[in-house]
């Protein structure tokens, strides 16, 4: 996975838990509600807290990485 790809899913999925987890009556409620959850994370200069050393994230997601033999 892109690192890229990968951060932008993790802040989606932060999108989705902390602003997205109702109903949304109509398409301009949403852009208001995503702006100004966005402005919120901005100003805040929220950062991904990453628990994972390498060699974690090699055992836990051993099925990303290729065994060489």
């Amino acid at each position: 996975m892109n690192p890229i790809n990968g951060r932008a899913e993790s802040e989606l999925a932060v999108l989705a838990t902390q602003c997205l987890d109702r109903r949304i009556p109509d398409k301009e409620t949403l852009i208001r509600e995503v702006a100004a959850w966005q402005d919120n994370r901005n100003k805040r200069h929220v950062e991904a807290d990453w628990h994972f050393t390498t060699s974690d994230a090699r055992c836990k997601l051993k099925f990303l990485y290729p065994q060489f033999q």
